[in-house]
């Protein structure tokens, strides 16, 4: 088995991503752009989407020393369009680089991306609106879309951060100024409060810094080229913070998550692409970047199903309680539906059949029930082609959900090629841990979705997996949704509730399976309404009952009571699916997905689940991850979004934790969430261009338009749950290799001062990175940045011997005093790392400073203006004073004059 798993992770490593953006030579090539169903059919949004990127090719390549250009880009039109476009291939809304939708409630049409990794690493997608392509009112303050694209990109593409800070706009300098928040230093303009459109002088906060209304106006003309990460819209700006311009002390995210590295540096040390930038020679004329607009069409599905030997007495039942689900529950309306089935020969089941009327039953009485035979899987393969053909004479950006359990007694591989080239999207599933590897490879280099399961009942594992292949258009209204997915082994009553929100409720059904018998049931109502066996559907021969619940489904808690009529134990599983309450209610939607999809054991994985209602973040759920190995190990996590350890941002409703105990395997996935009644949401922007609220030309303040106001109110869905099935993953671990982590880096360090006492806080870390408990921690402070950063050990230790660590996740708070006396006006930073028991290190956290700023004891009102501006007041002042002085000794001659010529007797 070892053997097996190394084959198929150095085959998946080798082959390479196969999906998603590449860099073929100097050029970026898979580029996708895609229209979500709600932007009403513009063609100048396609316009505008060709004339930004290509400006921002242009620009692209003038930043990194005309290496890399955008070479080619395919714009995805949603399905409701009507015209002629090319018909889309493998691409989904789903796997879109760049989205344009309706605005982000908490954004309006800022552009922005949705960055959830780390450093250097690529982020999800880039957010732009139809109303930011099509109107210009917005372009003074965020320059050219050419140039905010490239901001973007950067974040996408090379994982680094914006080099501004709303919430921080200005900070004290190590020599005690008030500083700006930008990159570079050289950046030059003056500090106003905008009253009424009058630029004001700032007032103080008892910091001692500018209070949250004074803003910084750039002078529009500059001297630096430097930086695009702060503000590409100035003219002279072209180029990436290098580290010789690079203001290190800035509070900014790009120092925060970076290590204070320079963009630049990020770019061509730390992104996937740094190998390639560091080799590639300069470009002298490269071509415009060439587009195509495509459009997917109604979805084609063909299910190509194991029924060989070993597929026999359990599998084989799974397998029709899996497959009935997803045909009457998951597949949309309107789409086309094939079987085939396959063992030592092929056959069609079920010809391609439009979802529509009774042809749901029709195509679940077609479902296969015996299993005999060996497992040709080409075979399969090849027919299920044929059968996608069908409608279209091509199988090009069809799906396929692929199931088999065994071995393949034929050569998979001789396959892998032509199934590539099918143009298919190969869903797999790998039933049982003796399944082909293949599978995994056959997935990835198809843009589709590898999927484990087992056939125990209790895991509802391949009934998760049928339930994830839902439609992925960007609509989420038409998509079904899984509440609940849960299982009981039980001599008596399996009991509980589901939550229905108020964002679903249509299409709703509660499918019990259960192992020997039908039970009693009982099923509540938030308002009295009972449903019980003569309100569902028995379906024998798959040991399943069903109900649909006519209409719209009540909000409230549901209750549920199955009792077991068996005189010994039985297995039952209950799995609960519904819609969107309405067409114009998003509903609330989970993503989970790994970091990785393959591991070594040389590095943790991570665990995301994205928790949002129409991009706003839900707060305050309970998330837990369940990651299953086919070879049986099992791991709970609790996934947390507070900003520390593997999650990057607070209140984002990403949720995240790392996964450090490593076993070989093929892992599946599985999210389940608990939301309990309150309001939650979040209106950060954590990745996204700055608006600029005007310029000083010629000495003048010159304001651009005021920023559009959102009114956001945040999501309120009272109590829920989801289950989301994620793409399965594989560990490999090599022979006598037991994976050792570190403690975690400490992300969220903080620092205050009162009076002389320093006050620090941050999340607790683990002993292997989020698990566990530390044995110790080293807290260090200097004057000097680079001493705290570049050379921790040479920073003055503080004596930890009082501070007893807790457990990961927990906030950890201590105080000290320093042996020193901090003068006022210092500014200190502070950094710490942890120790476990084995003495392994983990990394110097984030730096933490503080100011001491003691203000006097009647602290002026008004700041002193910008040093521009001071100049003039006291060249006028001095100018005045002049003139009153020249005026007085005129005066005083002209009077003594007259005294003299009168005292000497002359006219």
């Amino acid at each position: 088995m070892a053997k097996a798993f190394a084959v198929v992770l150095l085959l998946f490593n080798a082959l390479g991503p196969n999906t998603g953006i590449r860099l073929d030579g100097n050029g970026y090539t898979d580029i996708l752009v895609a229209i979500n169903p709600a932007v009403p059919q513009n063609e100048n949004i396609i316009k505008q989407i060709k004339a930004m990127i290509t400006s921002g090719s242009e620009y692209l390549l003038k930043a990194l020393d005309n290496k890399v250009y955008i070479k080619d880009v395919k714009i995805l039109v949603p399905p409701n369009w009507s015209g002629t476009y090319e018909k889309a291939k493998r691409e989904t809304y789903d796997k879109a680089n760049i989205i344009i939708d309706s605005p982000n409630p908490a954004h309006g049409d800022e552009p922005y991306t949705k960055q959830m990794k780390g450093c250097g690493e690529e982020s999800e997608y880039i957010h732009f609106t139809p109303n930011f392509l099509l109107n210009d009112n917005l372009l003074n303050a965020y320059g050219p879309r050419g140039r905010l694209f490239v901001h973007e990109w950067a974040h996408l593409r090379w994982g680094v951060f914006d080099e501004y800070n709303e919430q921080e706009p200005f900070y004290f300098s190590v020599n005690q100024q008030i500083q700006p928040t930008r990159c570079s230093k050289q950046f030059s303009g003056q500090w106003f409060e905008i009253i009424n459109e009058n630029p004001m002088l700032c007032r103080y906060e008892e910091t001692g810094l500018p209070t949250k209304e004074c803003q910084f106006f750039p002078d529009k003309e500059q001297q630096t080229n430097a930086s695009i990460m702060y503000m590409q819209s100035v003219d002279s700006v072209t180029a990436f913070c290098h580290e010789g311009d690079h203001n290190a002390e800035a509070p900014n995210m790009q120092n925060q998550k970076c290590n204070s590295k320079a963009t630049r540096t990020v770019i061509f040390q730390d992104s996937v692409d740094k190998d390639a930038l560091q080799t590639l020679k300069p470009l002298q004329s490269p071509s415009a970047p060439t587009f195509s607009v495509i459009q997917r069409r109604s979805r084609v599905v063909c299910l190509i199903l194991d029924v060989s030997g070993s597929m026999q007495g359990q599998r084989i039942l799974r397998l029709q309680q899996a497959a009935t689900i997803f045909l009457r529950e998951i597949v949309e309306e309107g789409a086309y539906v094939g079987i085939v089935k396959f063992s030592t020969a092929a056959d069609i089941i079920s010809s391609l059949t439009k979802i529509e009327g009774k042809s749901r039953e029709s195509l679940i009485s077609n479902l296969p029930q015996t299993a005999a035979g060996s497992t040709n899987m080409c075979t399969g393969l090849k027919l299920g082609f044929e059968v996608l053909q069908q409608d279209d004479k091509s199988a090009v950006g069809d799906d396929v959900i692929f199931l088999t359990d065994g071995e393949a007694t034929d050569d998979i591989q001789s396959c892998l090629q032509s199934a590539v080239d099918s143009g298919a999207i190969i869903n797999t599933i790998a039933l049982g841990p003796s399944a082909s590897n293949v599978l995994v490879t056959m997935a990835k280099q198809t843009d589709g979705k590898f999927v484990v399961a087992d056939e125990n009942l209790i895991s509802n594992q391949l009934v998760d997996a049928f339930s994830s292949f839902t439609m992925s258009d960007g609509d989420p209204t038409k998509q079904t949704i899984q509440l609940v997915s849960t299982g009981s082994a039980t001599t008596g009553w399996f009991n509980g509730t589901v939550p229905i929100d108020r964002t679903v409720g249509n299409s709703t059904t509660f499918t019990i399976i259960y192992e020997k018998s039908a039970p009693t049931v009982n099923i509540q109502a938030p308002s009295g309404s009972v449903y019980d066996q003569t309100r569902m559907t028995d379906h024998a021969a798959t040991k399943t009952l069903t109900l649909n619940i006519p209409g719209t489904a009540e909000a409230g808690d549901w209750r549920y009571s199955f009792f077991n009529k068996e005189s010994t134990a039985q297995t039952m599983t209950l799995t609960v699916t519904s819609r969107a309450a309405r067409d114009n209610v998003p509903p609330v939607m989970v993503k989970a997905q790994m970091n990785q999809l393959t591991s070594d054991g040389s590095k943790p994985m991570v665990v995301f689940a994205e928790v949002s209602q129409n991009h706003i973040p839900v707060l305050g759920a309970k998330v837990m991850a369940t990651l299953q190995s086919d070879t049986g190990h099992s791991v709970d996590l609790y996934l947390l979004d507070n900003g520390a350890g593997a999650d990057n941002f607070k209140d984002d409703g990403i949720y995240s934790r790392y996964f450090t105990k490593l076993k070989n395997g093929r892992y599946s996935l599985k999210v389940q969430v608990i939301h309990q009644e309150g309001v939650s949401g979040s209106h950060n922007r954590n990745s996204g261009a700055l608006y600029v609220p005007g310029y000083i030309v010629n000495g003048k303040v010159q304001l651009n338009s005021q920023k559009p106001p959102v009114s956001v109110k945040s999501a309120d869905v009272g109590s829920f749950t989801r289950t989301a099935t994620g793409k399965s993953f594989v560990v490999n671990v090599p022979p006598g290799v037991t994976p050792k982590f570190p403690p975690g880096k400490i992300t969220d360090l903080r620092a205050k001062i009162r009076v002389d006492t320093i006050f620090l806080s941050w999340t607790a870390p683990g002993e292997d990175f989020d698990l566990g408990t530390v044995e110790s921690y080293e807290i260090r402070w200097s004057k000097h940045l680079k001493t705290v950063l570049y050379n921790f050990s040479d920073a003055i230790p503080v004596n930890t011997s009082a501070l007893h660590p807790q457990e990961a996740g927990l906030d950890e708070q201590f105080s000290f005093l320093p042996e020193v006396a901090i003068q006022n006006g210092t500014t200190l930073f502070f950094g710490i790392r942890s120790q476990d028991k084995e003495a392994l290190k983990s990394e110097v956290s984030n730096i933490a400073r503080v100011t001491k700023f003691v203000p006097s004891p009647k602290p002026p009102e008004i700041a002193k203006p910008p040093p521009d501006l001071l100049i003039v007041i006291v060249i006028i002042v001095c100018g005045v004073t002049i003139l009153a002085c020249i005026i007085a000794t005129v005066t005083l001659w002209a009077t003594k004059r007259k005294k003299v010529v009168k005292e000497s007797g002359g006219d």
